[in-house]
């Protein structure tokens, strides 16, 4: 069996975390915050990731929290740039006058 994930936090990282889970503007990062925080005292991954938050979460999802958190700090609880659907187009000033003058049909540009 595997070792049980475990933090050990000061209290310089336990209060940041508090501040974060009790006062950051972005959900996710409270989100996060909070569950570091019961990890750090004592509960498992399965055990947060099932009853600790407010949605479910798949345990692999709060060790990869804990893992950033341990390599990064804080700053690896952000989400980080390009995560989430790509937009389908860029709904560009250019290029939607340029649509408008028929210039992309007929490959003006």
């Amino acid at each position: 069996m595997a070792n049980p994930l475990v933090i050990k936090l000061n209290a310089a990282q336990r209060e940041e975390l508090e501040e974060l889970r009790d006062h950051a503007l972005k959900p996710h990062l409270r989100e996060k915050a909070a569950a570091l925080l019961k990890i750090a005292d004592g509960q498992s991954g399965l055990q947060v990731g099932l009853h600790g938050l407010l949605r479910r979460r798949d345990a692999d999802t709060i060790y990869r929290w804990v893992k950033r958190y341990l390599e990064e700090g804080v700053a690896g609880l952000a989400v980080r740039e390009g995560r989430g659907r790509k937009a389908a187009f860029s709904p560009t000033l250019s290029d939607s006058a340029a649509r408008s003058n028929g210039a992309v049909a007929s490959g003006q540009t």
